[in-house]
Formats: structure tokens, C-alpha cells, sequence
């Protein structure tokens, strides 16, 4: 028998009213989901904003929020609030984050196909850097007006402990140049003698939810034996910083990862000047969201496994079907409950493989109409969303100090036919 879902999986307000039922921010999660419909996003905006400061206090100036995690203009903001800088990936992100009054200078430009034109909107907007990812890409900039700083991008050849489709670090990758074919000295020997470009650092991302210390550790050793002869001033270490999705899973907290990250640095040579920056995404915004849905069917298979059906799906969390991810369920109703039922969470799309938890541990006595929620979603939920079998998108709500603010509107019908022509 499962017990309640653990405190660490929740947003950092949670708490648990009289009745049982759940609060985040001081609003009431079965509330909102009656108030503002399902599926619905949900997100701690002190927590938010509680893991912005501990990143900028663990590694000062330069440090950014990763927003292919979770973007829309009302976290562009509160990033710029808290002082950090913001990492887009693409012309799409990139507009985001401008539209939110983003300040440019602190936005840095990633991507390992950058086209002209995002070149070009990155340049005509003064981005504070662009992180070079190929030797195409150091054509085009040559092609264009402007001298931006950049970072060049290396694979240092480590293989992080994570699924393989969020590694990003080993020599067989799409990203940057790697260091031990060579290709890495000569992008640095091309962009130092360009006069299109002002080469100030070195970057390197091994991968995505990542638990064991270790693997920064030894990848802080490769590259820094590359970093430490050319001199630059700025290493960015990227991010990757893994979070618990389930009961059991423990992880280091940011100023953990810094204090690591930093003694690793000074041990392979990096000079103390050197401005350590990193890229967290999932680690900011993940635990602070939770995902609020309703129970359309039960259907029990008689010694064989009892589907818990409900209006979202792959649609709104793709993980699980992508990479096997885990999650817990629980319902706000009952959020101490204990949790002695196994189900399979499964969506409403038209595939076998539409499921949220595969063995989610429920209370005894959910029923059709019951608000299910799923934790930790922050990240890679929303921002993976599709329209699959023409489901509208959810409705993603900040809440804080018992108000709830609707920063993205839910989709309609409508909304899907926009782009018909």
C-alpha cells in the first residue's frame, strides 16, 4: 500500500487545508479546476521565483533560466525580475522573450541549426550571446552585419547517466564541436581570427535530468584541459540538473550542484576570474508546477489492470510516451490520503501508448468526476504540447498569495482552425 504523496514532490507553498484538500499559492487546487475547467497547469509562482534567486546566489552574474523548459511571456518577466538571463533555442523562443520586454543583453542564443534569419533577429536585437554550433553557422554570421559574442559550443565526450535521447555530451552528437576529433580548435583558430564575431567563451551541455554529480565532475575535467590554455573569460557548464519525479528519487539541490560544479573548476585549472555560468531549466521550473485533470471513465479489467481515463494525455505531457518518464498521481480532494489502489493514468488520444502513469497509486475511492493531479509537470510539459487528434491545449495559471492569474488562455475550437486556410 502506497502512502500520500511525499511533501518533496510538491511545490514549495503546498499545504493541506482542514478538509484534506490540497492549496498551492493559497488557492484551492479542486477549485480551480472547477473554476477555470481541465487540464489546467498550475504553478508555484513563489516557488518559481524561490529557485531563480537561489540560482543567481549560487553563481552570480551570467546564470540562465533554460526556457525551452517553460516559456511564455509571463515567465519571460518574472526571469528578468529575478535577474537572470534567458537561454532561447530558436526565432520562435526568441520572440517570446522580446515581446515580454526581455532585455536582449542578457539573452544568450542557442541552437544547432540557426537559420540566417534567426541569425539576423538575434543581431537586429542585440542579443547579449550567441553560442556557435557549427561551421555553417560561422559561415552565415560572416555573411551578416553585426559582432556579436559568442560562445563556442564543444562536446567534451562524456557520456552523462540519462536517457539517451536527453544526452547531449557524448562525441556521437548533433550539438557542437567535439573536442577529441579536433574540430573544436579548429572553430575556435576560425572564430578568433573572424572579424564577424568576438569569440569571449566555451560552452558544454553533456545532457538533460541528471542525478550523479560525478558526470559534471568529469566533464569539468575535459573540458577544462581544452578551456584553460585558450584564455577566455567565460565557461558555461550548461544545465541538466535532475529533479525527483517519484517517491524514492532524490536529487542535489542548485547551490549543490554550484558548490560542485565550482570546486570541480578550480581543481582542473580555471582561473578564478573566469565568469562559471550554467543553464537550469527543468530545475526552476519543474516541481513548481503540477498538472490538475478529470476522471472521465474507470474501466477495471478483471484481473488484469483498471484504466483511469482522463481529458488530457500525450498531448499535454508527452514524456512518458517520449522517454518511459515516471509520475505520481494523487487527488487534491484527499491530498493525505493513503494511496492503496493501482491504476494505469491514460489519456484520450487514439493510441495504445496515450498513458500519463502507467502504475499510478491512487485512494480506494476515485470515482468519474474526480480532479486527478499529476506533480512535478513544470517542465517539458507545456512547452512539448501539441494538438494531437485536435485537442485544444490547456490554460497554464500562476498563482501566489491566494490569486490565481491566467498567463496562457486555454485553446478553443476555434483556435484550431486559425492557420486553415
Amino acid at each position: 500500500m502506497a502512502g500520500p504523496l511525499p511533501r518533496h514532490l510538491l511545490p514549495d507553498t503546498a499545504s493541506i487545508g482542514d478538509e484534506g484538500r490540497l492549496g498551492v499559492g493559497g488557492c484551492d487546487l479542486v477549485t480551480l479546476a472547477d473554476e477555470l475547467g481541465t487540464p489546467l497547469f498550475v504553478y508555484d509562482e513563489e516557488h518559481l521565483r524561490a529557485r531563480c534567486r537561489e540560482a543567481r546566489a549560487a553563481f552570480g552574474e551570467g546564470v540562465a533560466y533554460g526556457s525551452k523548459a517553460f516559456l511564455c511571456k509571463a515567465m519571460a518577466k518574472l526571469v528578468d525580475d529575478e535577474g537572470l538571463y534567458l537561454d532561447v533555442a530558436t526565432g520562435g523562443e526568441l520572440h517570446v522573450a522580446l515581446a515580454a520586454g526581455f532585455p536582449p543583453e542578457r539573452l544568450v542564443l542557442h541552437g544547432n541549426n540557426k537559420s540566417s534569419d534567426e541569425l539576423k533577429a538575434a543581431l537586429a536585437a542585440g542579443v547579449g550571446r550567441i553560442v556557435v554550433d557549427s561551421f555553417d553557422e560561422i559561415e552565415r554570421l560572416e555573411r551578416l552585419d553585426g559582432r556579436p559574442r559568442v560562445l563556442v559550443r564543444v562536446t567534451p565526450g562524456v557520456e552523462a547517466h540519462t536517457h539517451e535521447y536527453v544526452r547531449t555530451g557524448q562525441a556521437d552528437s548533433k550539438f557542437g564541436f567535439g573536442v577529441a576529433c579536433g574540430a573544436a580548435a579548429k572553430a575556435v583558430d576560425w572564430l578568433r581570427g573572424s572579424p564577424a564575431v568576438d569569440l569571449v567563451g566555451v560552452h558544454a551541455h553533456i545532457g538533460s535530468q541528471i542525478f550523479l554529480l560525478s558526470s559534471f565532475v568529469k566533464a569539468v575535467e575535459v573540458i577544462a584541459e581544452f578551456f584553460v590554455p585558450l584564455g577566455l573569460p567565460e565557461l558555461c557548464l550548461g544545465g541538466g540538473l535532475g529533479v525527483p519525479y517519484v517517491e524514492g528519487e532524490e536529487a542535489p539541490s542548485i547551490a549543490e550542484w554550484a558548490g560542485v560544479l565550482r570546486g570541480a573548476c578550480r581543481d582542473a585549472g580555471v582561473a578564478d576570474g573566469t565568469r562559471v555560468t550554467v543553464e537550469p531549466g527543468r530545475a526552476i521550473v519543474a516541481a513548481a508546477g503540477l498538472t490538475l485533470y478529470r476522471v472521465g471513465t474507470i474501466k477495471v479489467l478483471p484481473d488484469v489492470r483498471t484504466y483511469v481515463s482522463v481529458d488530457g494525455g500525450m498531448s499535454d505531457n508527452p514524456r512518458p510516451v517520449l522517454y518511459g518518464s515516471g509520475y505520481e498521481a494523487f487527488l487534491p480532494r484527499a491530498a493525505a490520503a493513503e494511496r492503496p489502489s493501482t491504476v494505469t493514468v491514460v489519456g484520450k488520444h487514439c493510441e495504445s501508448g496515450d498513458f500519463i502513469v502507467r502504475d499510478a497509486h491512487v485512494p480506494g475511492d476515485i470515482a468519474v468526476g474526480d480532479v486527478l493531479c499529476t506533480p512535478v509537470t513544470g517542465a517539458y510539459g507545456h512547452s512539448m504540447a501539441s494538438n494531437y487528434n485536435k485537442v485544444p491545449r490547456p490554460a497554464v495559471v500562476f498563482v501566489r498569495d491566494g490569486e490565481a492569474r491566467v498567463v496562457v488562455r486555454r485553446e478553443t475550437y476555434e483556435d484550431l482552425l486559425r492557420l486553415d486556410t
